[in-house]
């Protein structure tokens, strides 16, 4: 029987939920709603905008869902943000079972589905578009569910959530919804100052409780001495002990022993024999056997998660019974038919569906989302046991495990491995426990000797994932709100951001930090001292010379690569060639010339009659053709007859110094005498310094090298003071600058409202990392002598990033025109970044050439295994930036703006890129 207390709180509870909708909503669930959900969707009911913080699959949508509920009974509209495709088709397919497709549309930036139904799901930059546009979709918007809010922390993409925020009509109901982040009352904050009334709930309470594992060897061992679930380790207050059995089966060291002079040190012993690492099908059939399939493994690459599906057929490792392998083989059928047979091969199709009827596959943005899906599909209907996936299945898909694994606790985030932090940590096992199915969830962590049972134990006792503006106006943006708001007032909005509040409530803790470094500087500067002279000014000329030097190494190395490269592209077969710093082949003559545009690798025969693949890797520098010999037609190489042959005749060659072609070029590589000057120069000047000479020269070095190390620190804090008032109005000051000196604002009196150019509200519906790159390209007018098909490769080079960072020349472009518009590209991006560094802004990305050809290649109707030889691309990421290129030429098809011929070539070009395996979408099936 319950207490005179609980009655009462039922009461008031039934009181504040009496005239609302809140009774016809829970009548329409099959489950109780939990306190959170409660309060959550009693702020909606009061007419309160609401955030909602909480754990991974504890059914934070649900007052999203009320939202779109009350929606339909009042006759207005709800639109439902998500921050990537996936996750919007999956939303409106949930949707779509709950109210209808006539009541629900879709908008991504390739698919628009019922777009004036009164729910829409939609991308949060497809809502900011039409923010920006004043689209008459927005007429009778009344509630908008931010899903993932906390995406505005994302680098690149996170200042639209902000966009959309601070934009939106006042009598719009925001209902944010969002990760456990450790600083949601500030975000909260903020969202009650720019949007009025928002209550705040978090909630940190998984409702299918999480415990902790390591996996050594085979044997799975509890990472805490009690029997504690995630929600009990992650409290301030709780200490939970280590597993003393795990402590000592991992400890490689073990204290005791003497020295040879009595003093202690630890000896090195070898780990227990149990702690020798399972391999990946061995931990699938551990974890089989205690019952806790199905898993996701998290692996921080493209190519483990494929290595760990091959290790396991390679293994011969199968997890599916009869009947559930002939249901994915069903399955699996219809993603064949959806393909064109030529593309299955390239795909390597039947292997993969050999893996999936075994019960494992991969899941990584390089698979097609035709793969993902099914993947996804079959792994949410239990018939897939173990997905290997990299870190962006963490976010938003709805795909649960039983149990999630841990290969590493490291990762490399583009620029250097580093451990993952708690909050990543936090995300990635908030995967582990299907509601409604699991009674507990399980996270592993796969121990290697650089695993720390306590270190770990600390990660998974934390719950600090702090929510990071990283808002900052760009190019399209700041046109945008000056059109609509003028210049103060745009400065007032843009200080409104959640950067702008973060940055002012930084300043206090950072004042102190700068104080307490000045101090430890002055030590620094005293100890450094030297009797023979200014050893801060002999520190200063040794770091000058130390960055010339590296910089002078730097420059030749990129210079004799280039060299190197371009001399490999200039060769033909018959050319004698001697090849630098090649110790295995010498002189050698071009028998076979490998036309790839990237890296491509050449068969050589050697003076000693031996064939090889040359390589720009095997050069140290530059071909130089040194002779020229004629290679027969019928030359293959297979005999030893003819190679030795033809080995006689460029042993020949070279001793006759017979000439090389008329037209052979030379590659020069000397490197920039500037540079080495400037080293030589620096080196006289430290040795002529009177502390070059001094006796304890290294000891002042040592104190110096702390002192600078410490001083940038400080001046960089010194830079964040300063730049952290009104910093967000500051930036967009520079902006302003550079759309003036390029001619998008028309240059007015200090005290009248900027006039936007034609070019600027061009740029108004340009939509883009690199937009205003876009727009002076545009502006030039070269785009409109292209056909459809080159139109698609130059878009191509304005929207695509390369994975990693290549140092090579640009191909042959496909076109006279498409060349001329690259060249244009390139020079226009250089003017630009040149006016951003002098402003002070970060340069705008480069246009890059990686993708050109296989777009225009795709355009002209080639098969997607054409397209992708000698290409650095997976399928999937192929596909991925296929779309984007869609999104950007829709935008110029779109704009009003421009020529009608541009407009009219920008839309043919959509059809010829949307077809295949690129128009495929789930949510038209």
């Amino acid at each position: 029987m319950s207490t005179p207390a609980e009655r009462y709180q039922q009461a008031k509870a039934r009181a504040v939920e009496r005239g609302t909708l809140m009774p016809d909503f829970r009548a329409s669930l099959g489950f109780d709603l939990d306190p959170f959900q409660e309060q959550g969707c009693q702020s909606v009911a009061q007419g309160k905008g609401v955030l909602v913080a909480a754990p991974t699959g504890a059914g934070k949508t649900v007052v999203g869902e009320f939202a779109i509920f009350q929606a339909l009974a009042q006759g207005r509209k709800a639109f439902y943000t998500t921050p990537i495709k996936a996750l919007s088709n999956q939303k409106y397919s949930d949707l779509v079972k709950v109210h209808g497709a006539r009541n629900v549309g879709l908008l991504t930036g390739d698919t628009s589905i019922n777009s004036e139904a009164q729910v829409v799901v939609m991308t949060t930059e497809v809502l900011r578009n039409m923010l920006y546009a004043d689209s008459r979709t927005l007429d009778g918007l009344g509630y908008v569910v931010m899903d993932e809010v906390h995406y505005l922390a994302d680098k690149f993409r996170g200042a639209v959530w902000e966009e959309v925020i601070l934009h939106l009509p006042q009598n719009v109901q925001i209902i944010s919804l969002s990760a456990t982040v450790s600083n949601a009352e500030e975000f909260g904050g903020w969202l009650d100052t720019v949007r009025g009334d928002t209550d705040i709930i978090v909630s940190e309470h998984r409702p299918i409780p999480l415990f902790q594992h390591v996996m050594v060897g085979t044997k799975l061992m509890d990472l805490f001495a009690e029997d504690v679930s995630f929600d009990q380790t992650a409290g301030q207050q709780s200490r939970a002990a280590v597993n003393p059995d795990l402590r000592k089966l991992t400890r490689p060291f073990r204290p005791g022993g003497r020295g040879r002079r009595g003093g202690s040190r630890d000896r090195y012993t070898p780990p227990h024999p149990e702690a020798a690492r399972a391999t990946r099908p061995q931990s699938i059939i551990a974890l089989d056997r205690a019952a806790l399939l199905p898993a996701i493994f998290f692996i921080f690459s493209r190519k483990g998660c494929d290595n760990a599906v091959h290790q396991c057929a390679m293994a011969d490792l199968r997890l599916t019974t009869d009947a559930e392998a002939a249901e994915i083989a069903e399955a699996l059928e219809e993603v064949a038919y959806r393909i064109p047979s030529d593309d299955l091969e390239v795909l390597e199709f039947w292997s993969w569906r050999d893996a999936m009827m075994r019960g494992y596959a991969a899941h990584h943005a390089g698979l097609l989302p035709i793969f993902k899906e099914i993947v996804e599909d079959l792994f949410a209907r239990g018939l897939l046991k173990v997905v290997f996936a990299t870190e962006t299945l963490a976010l938003g898909i709805n795909m649960p495990a039983r149990s999630v694994v841990l290969e590493k606790l490291v990762k490399f985030n583009g620029e250097a491995h580093v451990q993952i932090s708690a909050g990543e940590y936090t995300q990635l096992t908030g995967r582990a426990g299907r509601r409604g199915i699991d009674i507990e969830g399980h996270s592993i962590v796969m121990w290697n000797p650089e695993v720390e049972p306590e270190a770990l134990a600390g990660l998974a006792s934390k719950r600090t994932y702090p929510l990071n503006s990283s808002f900052r106006p760009t190019y399209n943006m700041s046109t945008n709100l000056l059109a609509q708001f003028g210049r103060e007032q745009t400065r007032r909005i843009l200080e409104s951001s959640f950067a702008q509040y973060q940055a002012d409530r930084s300043v206090v803790g950072l004042a102190r930090q700068v104080q307490s470094r000045e101090e430890s500087l002055a030590g620094y500067q005293k100890a450094m001292q030297c009797h023979l002279g200014d050893f801060q000014e002999y520190s200063a000329l040794r770091r000058k010379l130390s960055a010339a030097e590296k910089n002078f190494s730097r420059n030749r190395q990129h210079e004799r690569r280039s060299a190197a490269e371009k001399s490999m592209q200039a060769v033909i077969r018959g050319d004698v060639v001697d090849l630098p710093g090649s110790r295995r082949f010498g002189r050698a003559v071009i028998v076979e010339v490998d036309t790839s545009l990237y890296d491509p690798r050449h068969t050589v025969l050697t003076e000693e009659a031996r064939l090889r693949r040359l390589s720009v890797e095997d050069l140290r520098g530059p071909l130089e053709i040194v002779s020229r010999i004629k290679v027969p037609k019928a030359f293959t190489g297979k005999s030893p007859k003819e190679r030795k042959d033809l080995a006689a005749a460029l042993r020949n060659a070279i001793h006759e110094h017979r000439p090389p072609r008329k037209d052979a070029a030379g590659f020069d590589y000397a490197g920039s005498d500037n540079f080495e000057r400037e080293v030589e120069g620096l080196r006289r000047q430290l040795q002529d310094h009177p502390c070059h000479h001094c006796s304890d020269r290294e000891e002042h070095a040592r104190w110096a090298e702390r002192y600078w190390k410490l001083k940038k620190e400080t001046d960089r804090l010194r830079r964040q003071i300063s730049g952290r008032t009104n910093t967000i109005a500051k930036q967009f000051d520079k902006v302003f600058a550079v759309l003036e000196h390029f001619g998008y604002i028309a240059p007015q009196a200090e005290d009248d409202e900027p006039v936007i150019t034609d070019a600027g509200r061009r740029l108004r519906r340009i939509y883009g990392e690199r937009d205003l790159l876009t727009s002076r390209v545009l502006e030039t007018g070269a785009l409109n002598s292209l056909n459809a098909e080159e139109l698609c490769a130059v878009t191509a080079a304005l929207v695509y990033q390369a994975r990693r960072d290549y140092d090579r020349p640009d191909p042959k472009m496909p076109t006279e025109r498409v060349a001329g518009v690259w060249e244009l590209m390139v020079k226009s991006w250089a003017q630009l970044s040149d006016v951003e560094e002098a402003k002070g802004l970060e340069p705008t990305a480069p246009p890059e050439s990686g993708l050109i050809w296989p777009m225009y290649k795709w355009a002209r109707g080639a098969t997607l295994n054409t397209c992708l030889r000698g290409a650095d691309l997976a399928p999937g990421d192929f596909v991925r930036w296929a779309k984007q290129v869609i999104d950007t030429l829709d935008q110029l098809a779109k704009n009003p703006d421009l020529p009608t011929r541009l407009s009219k070539n920008a839309r043919k070009a959509v059809d010829l890129v949307k077809r295949g395996v690129v128009a495929y979408s789930n949510v038209l099936d």
